[in-house]
């Protein structure tokens, strides 16, 4: 063995020791293998560009793209309220459910990365037993057709490329969907085993907000509980101001009704949840002048307005601003927000006009803090060309008449000049951490095969599995996959394990499909690491689990899917 494939063994061992022991960012830990392998010239500049546009990479970084504009719609926030339930029970099973089989048409990372806020957000349940879960779900459901997840594509294209005619649509079904529910089954039981804690704390200070129920308002004649009410984001409906008086605390069971004043107290950057509530309108919206650019101010000890209301002083037209919340440090404040006594030092949330920082009179009452960013609402127009546009992207894809990436690619662009999303808005979504994971696994797999370190290995292994039974180089297969994506993500052991699973089928004289779906369905198997997989690095930075919550609900989880997608290739193939 040369001193450059010591080397090699010697930087990938050190990656997963680092992953597994360290408390360093992972991007952080596979940019310093990339750059050790480069200095040691086992790949090059130009491998690393190459494998940062890998198809597959560059296709989940324009679903991540998508997936934002498809959380803004109203379909998903009504979705997200309606995940959770009081039963423990009855959220997993609609949690698990709704991932799992939208996993299955739709990609996977993209699914959980449109429900990981609500669940993240929600107040009926700890966050930390339900986005494993989540992860875990959308994993499984990705592996019940071809395009579920990026990594039975990459295993596609390997397929076509040594002359196969490559995966149906429907040649994963059977296996993943067994699989899959079974070990959703199993995955209840074991969330007894996760921490309880909820999503990572979030830095916000409570306003006070209120919203009017109007005429045609969907919320009118059923209670708080059957609105979904108490699973909006960071915000908690504390009061309801009915013929003028306050009803606190707001029971579950209570009826809302035509005129109602809703108070919610929260982090003002998800009201936009409550403006996708239809026939809800905010104070400030009713003014016109909520958009997506909110201006925070502190009224000033000097303001001629202290000691009066916002209705009494004219505040809309005085400012050319409306309030959309107010908070005050120190002492909690309730009632309609329109009657509410000014007082210095008094935070408010401005929707603001054209003409307000022009304004003379700005100076002699307020101190401007900052300005305030939220999810601008989209238009019934607007939410139609995402959707429709969304799924004849997938369906494209699915009919093989116009490649994923390239569709997405096309969508993206349409979402911008609509106007349902922005060039600034890409880039602040941008997943580097992401990327810098997912080409710091390529380039160590690729310099696990350049340097001969595979090539030594397949020729140690080969003389003693040509005597062997084809089910047990199967299952070596399959194991050595499941290891590799554990550590160096699925599509590096996906395209790390191909080469070697096609080179022991043709010695071994075998069928290639059952070692093609071993390893796409082993790549896939990241249950135990939360590095190996997207969806669990999703969860993984939305939350404050450590690497052994994930090996002691995935480990058992691993073990019985494993079992279940090997048993049943055994006995579908040989």
């Amino acid at each position: 063995m040369s001193i450059s494939q010591i080397a090699v063994i010697f930087i990938f061992v050190g990656t997963i020791a680092a992953l597994i022991f360290s408390n360093k960012r992972p991007a952080g830990i596979f940019a310093a293998s990339t750059l050790s392998l480069m200095l040691i010239q086992q790949i090059s500049f130009d491998d690393i560009l190459s494998n940062a546009t890998n198809t597959g990479l560059v296709t989940l970084i324009l679903l991540l793209i998508v997936s934002n504009s498809l959380d803004k719609t109203t379909f998903l926030k009504k979705l997200g309220r309606k995940i959770i339930s009081t039963s423990y029970f009855a959220s997993y099973a609609k949690l698990f459910g709704l991932t799992f089989f939208s996993s299955a048409i739709l990609n996977n990372t993209a699914v959980v990365a449109s429900l990981i806020s609500s669940v993240k957000q929600n107040q009926l349940h700890p966050a930390s037993k339900l986005l494993i879960p989540l992860s875990y779900a959308a994993i499984l459901g990705g592996t019940v057709t071809l395009i579920g997840t990026s990594t039975n594509l990459i295993v596609d294209s390997f397929l076509i490329e040594h002359g196969h005619s490559g995966f149906e649509f429907f040649d994963f079904t059977i296996f993943g969907l067994t699989a899959g529910l079974i070990c959703g089954l199993v995955l209840f039981f074991l969330t007894k085993l996760l921490p309880t804690f909820s999503g990572n704390k979030s830095n916000y200070t409570s306003y006070l907000l209120e919203a009017d129920v109007e005429e045609n308002s969907e919320l009118i004649g059923k209670t708080v509980e059957q609105n979904h009410l108490r699973n909006l984001p960071e915000l908690f409906l504390i009061e309801v101001i009915r013929n003028n008086k306050i009803i606190s605390p707001v029971a579950p069971d209570m009826e809302i009704e035509a005129g109602d004043k809703l108070i919610f107290t929260g982090n003002i950057k998800h009201i936009d949840n409550i403006g996708h509530i239809k026939g809800l309108t905010m104070f400030a919206e009713a003014d016109g002048l909520l958009g997506d650019n909110l201006t925070e101010v502190i009224i000033s000890n000097r303001a001629p307005i202290l000691g009066k209301t916002l209705k009494s002083v004219g505040f809309r037209a005085l400012f050319d601003a409306a309030v959309v919340a107010i908070r005050r440090d120190g002492e909690s404040i309730s009632g309609k927000i329109g009657e509410l006594k000014l007082e210095a030092g008094d935070f408010l949330l401005l929707a603001t006009g054209n003409d307000f920082h022009r304004r003379q009179n700005i100076s002699k009452n307020f101190f401007i803090v900052s300005e305030q960013k939220i999810t601008q609402k989209l238009t019934p127009w607007q939410e139609s060309i995402t959707w429709t546009g969304f799924f004849i992207t997938i369906l494209l894809a699915a009919l093989s008449i116009l490649p994923l990436a390239t569709g997405l690619l096309f969508l993206a662009a349409a979402l911008v000049v609509c106007k349902i999303t922005s060039i600034a808005e890409i880039k602040r979504h941008l997943p580097l951490n992401l990327i810098l994971v997912i080409v710091g696994a390529l380039c160590l797999a690729q310099g696990l095969e350049s340097s001969g370190v595979l090539n030594q290995l397949t020729d140690f292994i080969t003389p003693y599995l040509q005597t062997s039974s084809p089910i047990f180089a199967l299952i070596l297969v399959y194991l050595i996959t499941l290891l590799l994506t554990e550590f160096v993500t699925n599509n590096a052991a996906a395209a790390l394990m191909f080469p070697f699973a096609y080179g022991l089928v043709i010695s071994m004289n075998l069928p290639l499909m059952p070692f093609a779906l071993a390893v796409a369905f082993a790549a896939s198997a990241s249950f135990i690491s939360p590095y190996g997989y997207q969806t669990n690095l999703l969860v993984f930075s939305a939350s404050d689990y450590k690497f052994k919550h994930f090996a002691k609900v995935g480990t058992p989880i691993s073990i019985l899917y494993s079992s279940i997608v090997i048993g049943m290739l055994t006995w579908y193939y040989f």
